[in-house]
């Protein structure tokens, strides 16, 4: 079941009142982005899209500290293997064990190069804008040459997409889930590891990692998609967590 951005909005505001997020720097980051994007970028995204990942098992990859590339060989084999989506800096990891993400939804504040590489080789880029990261918009998104679309947190316009979600990787989730994927597994996904020794910028990523494990959880109590994380030992957590912290194979 799709979120609607009706449904959608009254998170967000909680989580700009928690963080401090003026809406109006939103709306800035959104319109140099449209500014941005070329004229096939802005046309209806989720049609482009969703025939990447509707009907397919989808895996989201995340960044978590030691995690590294998803071992993709210990899935079933199907007519159609599982499309791979990456969390902007999970990216660089699948590019370097030969993975060539299916689709990347990053708000540029990782290592964009490889992004960048990605979206030459055929990844499809989603690119979110907000209110922090407009200097990294205006360098980067000229750079992409292949498939591109852009998001933001407001209400979708017809050249940016919001079907949910706050960090790149819940986003990740959240439009896997939108775009009628058949199951989705989550690796690389860590809500209480930060590899960030500053203090004050670890509390503030760890504030927004629960702000993801409980964006997941509602998604995955709503949702008629089953949402697992895949652990290293290679047994599954299902989500909602608040349900079931449990492992199985």
């Amino acid at each position: 079941m799709a979120v609607e951005y009706s449904a959608w909005a009254p998170q967000y505001a909680r989580i700009r009142e928690e963080f401090g997020f003026p809406f109006e720097r939103e709306e800035e980051a959104a319109g140099l982005l449209e500014s941005l994007l070329p004229p096939p970028a802005r046309s209806d995204a989720l049609r482009r899209l969703r025939p990447l990942l509707a009907g397919r098992e989808v895996i989201v990859v995340g960044l978590a500290p030691s995690a590294g590339p998803p071992p993709l060989w210990r899935r079933p084999a199907r007519v159609r293997p599982p499309a791979l989506v990456c969390a902007d800096g999970a990216t660089a990891t699948c590019l370097g064990a030969g993975l060539v993400p299916t689709v990347v939804v990053t708000d540029l504040d990782g290592p964009v190069p490889s992004e960048v590489a990605a979206n030459r080789r055929g990844s499809f880029v989603v690119v979110h804008a907000h209110g922090d990261n407009r200097p990294a918009v205006r360098e980067w998104v000229p750079e992409f040459p292949g498939e591109l679309a852009g998001s933001w947190a407001g209400p979708p316009r017809e050249s940016l997409l919001n079907v949910g979600g706050f960090t790149d990787g819940d986003r990740a989730v959240y439009l896997a889930e939108h775009l009628g994927a058949e199951s989705v597994l989550l690796w690389g996904f860590d809500f209480d590891a930060v590899a960030d020794e500053d203090p004050g910028r670890r509390a503030r990523k760890l504030a927004k990692l629960a702000w993801a494990r409980r964006l997941l959880d509602t998604l995955a109590a709503a949702s008629r998609v089953p949402i697992a994380g895949w652990n290293r030992d290679g047994t599954f957590t299902p989500y909602p967590l608040g349900k079931s912290g449990a492992s199985t194979k």
